[in-house]
């Protein structure tokens, strides 16, 4: 039997909440900048890919989750962060460029895709380093990061190890 690549199970959910984003009314005041608020939702594509939500606590405290498929280490990843924006790039009236740092922790169920004897669950600290691409007037924000992480994984003899999470999405704001 040819190998066929398998969807995680939660992609008609993915599909489902992207389109009622696209569809959903738009409010008429075009003109003005729209009021940013602090919780923000949307999508991450990398590692994982799922949906991330950020709310932010001050100017540049934030806490970030994410829910998704790990497709580099095949499983369930849920990852939250505590976020510090330091620095600011650039800005400009449209958009301003944050970097930030931050601390947080993952679960990752892996999947090895063979016998059950090889699944296992990895519990790590991440460390992230990001650019957010901040729209000023709309309430939208894009980002891109990196995060390496320390694991602990429930399995096997050697039972810590590092890896890395990477990822690009995008976020809008309530």
């Amino acid at each position: 039997m040819p190998l066929r690549p398998t969807r995680p199970s939660f992609f008609p959910l993915l599909v489902i909440a992207a389109v009622l984003a696209a569809v959903a009314p738009r409010s008429a005041r075009a003109q003005q900048p729209a009021e940013k608020g602090v919780l923000g939702a949307g999508l991450i594509v990398g590692e994982p890919t799922g949906v991330t939500g950020k709310y932010y606590l001050t100017d540049d405290h934030a806490i970030d989750l994410a829910i998704g498929g790990a497709v580099v280490g095949r499983g369930l990843q849920v990852h939250g962060d505590f976020l510090w924006h330091p620095w600011v790039l650039d800005q400009e009236p449209s958009f301003a460029l944050p970097l930030y740092i931050g601390i947080g922790g993952r679960i990752l169920n892996h999947n090895a895709g063979g016998s059950d004897d090889e699944d296992h669950v990895r519990i790590g600290v991440r460390g992230p380093v990001g650019i957010l691409f901040d729209f000023t007037r709309i309430p939208l924000d894009v980002f891109a990061e990196v995060a390496g992480v320390l694991d602990y994984h429930t399995r096997g003899d050697d039972n810590f190890g590092v890896d890395f999470n990477a990822g690009i999405g995008a976020r809008y704001y309530f």
